[in-house]
């Protein structure tokens, strides 16, 4: 009895414009953006969404008390109460029945199944969970407020009391989540992190030829390479396989990879990674990469067994493990990490690079996915490479917080989307998506070559904190091929719902979203490192077969890419 007598009086504590804030904005959380969501994530989105709108009615009611304004009638606010509920409650019917409609028009333009419900019982549900646990914390944050104003109140005014108390229990929070829930969690994820990271799969074995990273002749050791480095020394197409398409010699490609075991510091692992790299005579092929991975060391084999095939393995790439957390943990945690780590590789392989004879040495080019095209930007200088350039630089999925890009893309020709951009002359820098280029392939190129590939579903790429209070450019029309015509911008909903495809940006199909297919790695790699030896036919068996393995590609397998993205 004493239970349901508090839950009645919570419930009656409620506030009427924060329950219809909250409403509309769990009726704008339901509407589509850029990746499909299971009603688990739609219904922790739709419940946190209803608690901002909520607390920001709460908001506006006390901030209407403490400017003394003139409040309304106990039956005009009773009746305004009324009308709005009923108004907000059709409006949230309204639109849980079109949830999964517009899921569907993800799909369609991702070419996944419908789904015939978007289970709008058990998003509710969720969603009340959320509010309810963001409800109690938003109480507890009231209380400690309400007492900490009430004992300064004896020294200061009332008014400036409270505003002390809320501030004082903003940094208490925020000083409890910061020091103590998220380093804990920070610690115990890098513990896990690295455990993993130093797993040893039975089903790759460590490579017997001396010419290879971890091998019996190498300067890295094979139980210091991490998991996934050893997975990336490991895979990649073999002389014979890339011979079997393209019908010309082949050779065996190179790849040297140095773990964050392989020393102290980002340096001393950059001079080990130069010194394997000559080692293997990397410097003698025709194509040198250095490639900075993601947060986890993860490489896309979709991007560099590419670029292996298309110059019939006459290629060496190198590249250098910074952290052991995924992408977005190690952006948060350890921001400087990466582009500290990029800098110093590319430093010592341009350094070397720059000493050799410019009629004899490689070509060398940058790559990076996600976190990696991020950091990868960060590696080199432009003064420093004026009087003696790269060839250039392919970047996938560069994060949103990519200055490079973001300063490329703002300054876009007008009338170039920002979805795919197209800047100044496209002498220097080109943009790709599914269906390749706006520029014509014949358009002539400057001495570097930088192409980014991207997708316009891809939210990593296209998310911005300020997306809260103004639409972004790229939902203006025409919008990308896989982009939902039935996508709207909402105040601050949009931003959130943006947040989310970020964390569930992997879990599209392979060409949609952060999942960067081979078949486009083709296109952008033959831009940017000039091929001309391959007829039609036998690019078109290349882009069949790699995308045909990579689609195949299996959770249960050794070689699977669960660390995508990370």
């Amino acid at each position: 009895m004493n239970l349901a007598r508090l839950v009645r009086r919570q419930l009656l504590s409620l506030s009427g414009i924060g329950l219809v804030l909250g409403a509309l904005f769990f009726a704008a959380a339901l509407t589509p953006t850029l990746i499909p969501r299971s009603y688990l994530t739609q219904g922790v989105l739709a419940g946190g969404c209803f608690a901002i709108g909520y607390f920001a009615g709460v908001l506006w009611r006390q901030l209407w008390h403490y400017l003394e304004l003139p409040e309304p009638s106990a039956r005009a606010r009773s009746i305004a109460n009324a009308l709005a509920a009923a108004a907000c409650l059709l409006v949230v019917i309204v639109f849980l029945w079109c949830t999964a409609e517009w899921q569907n028009s993800i799909r369609a333009v991702m070419k996944m199944a419908p789904v015939e419900t978007a289970h709008p019982l058990k998003v509710c549900v969720i969603a009340l969970i959320t509010f309810v646990v963001l409800l109690v914390l938003g109480r507890l944050f009231a209380l400690l407020a309400r007492f900490l104003a009430t004992h300064t109140r004896r020294v200061i005014p009332r008014k400036l009391a409270n505003v002390i108390g809320v501030l004082a229990a903003g940094l208490l929070f925020w000083s409890i989540a910061s020091n103590v829930l998220i380093n804990t969690a920070f610690r115990a994820l890098d513990s896990s992190f690295r455990e993993l990271d130093a797993l040893h799969e039975p089903e790759r074995p460590q490579p017997t030829a001396s010419d290879r990273t971890g091998g019996p002749a190498s300067l890295v050791k094979w139980n210091e390479l991490g998991r996934t480095g050893r997975r990336f020394i490991a895979s990649g197409p073999t002389a014979t396989e890339i011979s079997a398409i393209s019908g010309r010699p082949a050779r065996d490609p190179g790849r040297v990879y140095v773990g964050l075991a392989g020393g102290a510091t980002a340096q001393a692992r950059a001079r080990l990674a130069l010194e394997e790299l000559k080692r293997q005579h990397g410097f003698e092929r025709k194509i040198l990469i250095v490639v900075t991975p993601t947060g986890t060391g993860w490489i896309d084999p979709s991007a560099m067994d590419t670029v292996e095939y298309l110059h019939h393995g006459d290629v060496a790439s190198v590249a250098m493990q910074y952290s052991y957390l995924n992408s977005p943990m190690s952006l948060l945690f350890q921001p400087e990490y990466g582009a500290e780590a990029a800098r110093a590789l590319f430093a010592e392989i341009y350094g070397f690079w720059t000493t050799l004879p410019r009629d004899k040495r490689p070509k060398l080019y940058l790559h990076g996915l996600s976190l990696g095209a991020m950091n990868s930007e960060k590696s080199a200088e432009l003064f420093e490479m004026i009087g003696d350039p790269i060839a250039g630089a392919l970047w996938s999925g560069a994060p949103f917080d990519s200055r490079l890009w973001r300063s490329i893309t703002a300054n876009r020709n007008p009338g170039s989307p920002a979805w795919l951009p197209e800047f100044r002359d496209s002498r220097f820098v080109r943009f790709m998506n599914q269906n390749g280029p706006t520029v014509p392939a014949d358009a002539p190129w400057g001495p570097m070559r930088v192409v980014y590939l991207q997708y316009a579903s891809d939210a990593i790429t296209f998310f911005a904190y300020r997306d809260a209070y103004q639409a972004p450019a790229w939902m203006s029309a025409p919008r990308g091929p896989d982009v939902s015509p039935e996508l709207r911008w909402y105040p601050i909903v949009t931003m959130l719902q943006l947040a989310l495809d970020m964390a569930v940006a992997t879990n599209t199909p392979m060409g949609f979203g952060h999942v960067y297919a081979p078949e486009h790695y083709v296109d952008a790699w033959i831009a940017v490192t000039d091929v001309h030896d391959w007829s039609a036919e036998a690019l078109a068996q290349l882009k069949a077969q790699l995308a045909a393995k990579a689609r195949t590609t299996g959770a249960g397998n050794v070689d699977d890419d669960s660390d995508r993205g990370g």
